[in-house]
């Protein structure tokens, strides 16, 4: 991953209270989504040691340490201090004497929690993998239709900002207009309106408008998961497009996670919000094991079926 946090930016999300280290310690770099509880790093063993983690110190850890003698302490947490870009105790134990030394003498940040180790883990991991995670701009609306966040895409000018209107007329939500920046939080492909862009839509002929004022709060997202890719083609491109075909094999590919796409010609007159709302009911019904393509498949086999039957 390219994109690193410091040990600020987590201090100041998450409040933890610093007990060693100034403003400048807080600017070392956190560059793993993960964290560390040292087990082997306490009796010595330092080898595949992960560097730039957050180290975490719980009730195990605390109780081991006091069974170790000064000696031992001052070695180990000279290694780990050397290697961690910041040590957090867990259930606001008192930071070992020794730890608290070698802290100082370092200008090495050192937090205390009130929080058990495991909840600690968990939204300390959630954090760094949403901020650090690999993201990319496309072009598009992204809006959520009946709880399915739809990527619209299309070419310039085929009206996917009149769409996303019609659609909020609808009483769905707008996340985001013209661009959606992407990225892949654990194994979830979300999207997200730029700040600058937020709450508006350009509607070419009347310009921006606010669709928070026009629609309500409730008309706008600040980030979705992206569930269903639509690409809207010009009719002259694609006139007999899914008649009957199966769509199963037709997906968009977004950091390796594969997601569902339709591919839906556009033409004067042909209600397009009405068809977007169409197809994501339909995908709703795939996901939930009704395939009305198969089924209607198998009618019309039965029938055929029957009717050799009966000339025979």
């Amino acid at each position: 991953m390219d994109q690193t946090v410091t040990v600020k930016d987590l201090y100041e999300y998450f409040g933890y209270r610093q007990i060693v280290g100034n403003a400048e310690s807080l600017k070392r770099e956190i560059t793993v989504p993960d964290v560390n509880r040292p087990g082997l790093e306490l009796v010595g063993y330092f080898s595949n040691n992960d560097q730039h983690r957050v180290t975490l110190i719980g009730d195990k850890e605390m109780e081991y340490i006091a069974t170790m003698d000064e000696g031992k302490q001052w070695e180990v947490f000279n290694r780990l201090t050397d290697l961690a870009p910041m040590i957090l105790i867990s259930r606001d134990h008192v930071c070992p004497r020794v730890l608290m030394e070698v802290a100082y003498r370092k200008n090495f940040p050192v937090f205390t929690s009130y929080a058990s180790t495991t909840s600690l883990a968990v939204e300390i991991v959630s954090f760094l993998e949403e901020k650090m995670a690999k993201s990319m701009s496309v072009h598009g609306e992204l809006m959520s239709i009946y709880g399915v966040g739809v990527l619209i895409r299309a070419n310039s000018g085929q009206g996917k900002s009149e769409i996303a209107l019609e659609l909020l007329k609808h009483g769905h939500i707008l996340i985001a207009d013209d661009r959606v920046d992407v990225a892949r939080i654990h194994n979830k492909i979300m999207g997200e309106c730029p700040e600058l862009l937020k709450d508006v839509l350009e509607i070419r002929g009347i310009g921006i408008i606010n669709v928070v004022r026009m629609f309500g709060i409730a008309s706008t997202m600040r980030k979705a998961q992206i569930d269903l890719v639509i690409d809207l083609v010009p009719w002259a491109e694609r006139p007999d497009e899914n008649r009957l075909a199966n769509e199963e094999d037709r997906i968009e590919t977004f950091f390796g996670v594969d997601i569902k796409r339709i591919v839906l010609p556009v033409r004067s007159g042909r209600s397009m919000a009405a068809i977007i709302e169409s197809a994501v009911m339909n995908h709703i019904l795939l996901t939930r094991g009704i395939d009305t393509p198969k089924e209607f498949g198998d009618r019309v086999y039965n029938y055929l079926v029957d009717q050799n039957k009966n000339r025979e």
